[in-house]
């Protein structure tokens, strides 16, 4: 099998270093260029300031920069007929429109979270709400991560309470503050909340809590390599794909 070649936006950060050792471990991907306004690291690919530089012939391109990265990306993708693996969080409502109308021109997966455990997860807690939330049954979700995080709550928890809202046609409504109010909590809202402090790469607890028991769905990253597997996973099943819109689901069934 030939190996996809990846472009890696975002290279010289954290998770775009990442990417890179996984990378070389691997036979069936291979990091042909990186973007990165950055240049102070020494990669093995030739590294670029901006995508419209980038002359490298690839199959993919992924990319763990920022929010605003997208309409670069996107016209770029555009042109050279390549897919894109969106792992950034934060997009606006805007951008969120903008990836789904580029979709119907490019293959494009997007996740919140690319680790095989949460995706997983998610569709466990779609079974799981089919039986708790008609028994009474609160949910909660609890989001912990290190203190450099800037977005709140996190992609990963909203991504779970829509896995779970999705299976509960929608009835839910998603609540991040009480400390404005004093009544009786509604049945029908997910309380998420976000914990920020030290280095942690990133723990969600997803709690149904009923009048006589508790069960938890817990994920613990030990490290950001996780994702790095998962966008590595991604980017070789995106190769030849057709325009559209994929996430993670698509990939691990």
């Amino acid at each position: 099998m030939e190996a996809v070649k990846i472009i890696m936006s975002g290279c010289n950060g954290h998770m775009g270093q990442t990417i890179t050792r996984l990378a070389a471990a691997r036979e069936d991907a291979c990091i042909v260029a990186g973007i990165d306004r950055y240049q102070g690291i020494e990669n093995a690919y030739p590294v670029f300031d901006d995508i419209e530089k980038c002359d490298a012939d690839a199959d993919v391109v992924i990319d763990f920069s920022a929010p605003a990265a997208l309409e670069s990306l996107i016209s770029y993708a555009k042109k050279k007929g390549v897919a894109l693996v969106l792992c950034t969080t934060g997009y606006t409502p805007e951008q969120l429109k903008t990836i789904d109308e580029a979709s119907e021109e490019i293959a494009i997966l997007r996740s919140a979270n690319m680790s095989l455990g949460i995706n997983v997860l998610a569709k466990l807690l779609k079974q799981a709400v089919k039986e708790f939330a008609p028994a009474g049954f609160d949910i909660e979700i609890v989001e912990k991560h290190h203190n450099l995080k800037k977005d709140a709550p996190s992609g990963t928890a909203l991504y779970l309470a829509d896995a779970v809202n999705e299976a509960a046609d929608h009835r839910y409504t998603y609540v991040y503050d009480r400390s404005h109010r004093s009544e009786k909590r509604p049945q029908d809202e997910i309380g998420i909340s976000a914990i920020r402090g030290g280095n942690i790469p990133g723990d969600h607890d997803v709690i149904f809590a009923g009048e006589d028991e508790v069960v938890t769905f817990s994920h613990k990253a030990y490290s950001k390599a996780v994702f790095g597997k998962g966008a590595l996973q991604a980017a070789v099943f995106m190769k030849g794909k057709s325009a559209g819109m994929y996430d993670m689901q698509d990939v691990i069934e």
